[in-house]
């Protein structure tokens, strides 16, 4: 029996809402005898901003020393709200309760199956436009599913979110692979172009 993962990533945003998460993504791994239901999760804008809140009040950089926050969020580089903020008890308790729910309603049927839940991390994937407001100014990698100025892949720094399409500047990143000529600093890709979006993590 096939796995309908439109009919999971509904039944896990609705397990997800009862915790204050967000569910970000969900992958079904099928290998061999080896079946894994991935979902990755972060906390929903709401509990972001008063986790953000609280971490200013009590101050970035000492929070940034005891390990608190990336050291990235004191530097600059990554805002507050970038952050997941999921901690290792959120996934266990969503697991146990998304889990009953998956048995209950039979979302995967047949043999064994492994569910892991985690935070989607620093190089999570991208998807619609108010995820890529939410991360302008972060270093992407970008595919589209046609190629523009002859390429496909891409990277670079988010600087702008258009109505139908974003911007990257393409002299924040050395461009790599076989015809990169970078003619131009900065490239548009369609939204709608767009396969697949990532971070790129920066140490």
């Amino acid at each position: 029996m096939a796995v309908e993962l439109e009919k999971i990533r509904a039944a896990a945003e609705r397990v997800a809402a009862s915790h204050g998460l967000d569910v970000v993504d969900v992958e079904y791994i099928s290998a061999a005898k080896q079946r894994a239901l991935r979902v990755f999760v972060e906390k929903n804008a709401g509990e972001r901003a008063r986790l953000a809140e609280a971490a200013r009040l009590a101050g970035e950089a000492e929070a940034a020393e005891e390990g608190r926050i990336p050291v990235a969020v004191a530097r600059g580089t990554l805002s507050m709200d970038q952050l997941a903020w999921v901690t290792h008890e959120d996934c266990e308790q969503f697991s146990v309760d998304f889990g009953t729910l998956i048995d209950v309603e039979d979302l995967v049927p047949g043999a064994e199956y492994t569910l892991e839940v985690s935070s989607p991390g620093l190089e999570r994937k991208l998807f619609g436009r108010a995820d890529y407001e939410r991360f302008r100014g972060s270093l992407l990698k970008v595919q589209t599913f046609q190629p523009v100025n002859g390429n496909r892949h891409w990277q670079g720094r988010l600087t702008e979110v258009r109505e139908s399409a974003v911007v990257l500047d393409l002299s924040a990143v050395r461009q790599k692979g076989k015809n990169k000529k970078v003619v131009a600093p900065e490239v548009e890709l369609e939204l709608a172009n767009i396969e697949k979006a990532q971070l790129v993590a920066e140490v």
